[in-house]
């Protein structure tokens, strides 16, 4: 499974990036608000880092104005994809996107239903947000099993970026579940690789170095 950072931090995905482990980078527009710099700036910065799909979103909400948004922004690196929110207008985007040789990310999705229809229209990536989908009661991993299924079941190409990450047991199950991809906020990814145990095996390994004879 593919791990991607969902953040427009430039310092935390350097750092991380160096880990060896970080295939693309998710951002939005709040993300990228809370870095208070020029999109474009961040974005290209971002590729410059990590080689790999780097989801940056359109704002407009009718399809001329995302396909137009979408061609500007495509042209920052070959590496960006362009992220559309699942609502009509945005299916017809997506569908002209996709015969332009524009990569899109279906984002906002919170059912089946929405991802199948992302899917024909030609997205490149599904982001189904699991953790607002628990926020409402519901249960984020059985929306992501049904579509890693539903993809499975017609050879779809499109590929699942399990979004809304809130903690490592999200991650865990994605990969248990098949998803393609999960997408993650740093403190996410750092939580990932500690464990106590780690801990304290590695200091007790270093408190008997220093009784080794030099």
């Amino acid at each position: 499974m593919k791990i991607f950072l969902d953040t427009a931090n430039v310092e935390k995905i350097r750092e991380m990036a160096g880990w060896g482990v970080v295939d693309g980078v998710t951002t939005n527009p709040t993300l990228i608000a809370m870095e208070g710099r020029k999109f474009e700036e961040v974005v290209q910065e971002i590729c410059a880092i990590v080689d790999g799909p780097i989801s940056a979103e359109v704002i407009s909400t009718d399809a001329e104005g995302m396909i137009a948004e979408a061609r500007e922004i495509s042209k920052i690196h070959k590496n960006i994809v362009i992220k559309v929110p699942i609502i009509p207008e945005g299916l017809k985007a997506i569908k002209v996107l996709k015969a332009e040789g524009i990569r899109t990310n279906a984002t906002l999705v919170f059912s089946c239903n929405q991802a199948l229809l992302a899917c024909k229209a030609g997205a490149s990536y599904i982001s189904p947000f699991v953790g607002r989908i628990d926020d409402q009661g519901g249960d984020g991993m059985e929306v992501v099993s049904e579509i890693v299924q539903m993809i499975e079941n017609y050879d779809f190409e499109s590929e699942v970026i399990v979004a809304s990450v809130r903690h490592p047991v999200h991650v865990v199950e994605s990969a248990m579940i098949g998803a393609h991809i999960a997408t993650v906020p740093a403190g996410v990814l750092e939580k990932m690789v500690k464990h106590t145990l780690t801990d304290v095996g590695l200091k007790r390994f270093l408190e008997d170095w220093e009784k080794v004879p030099k």
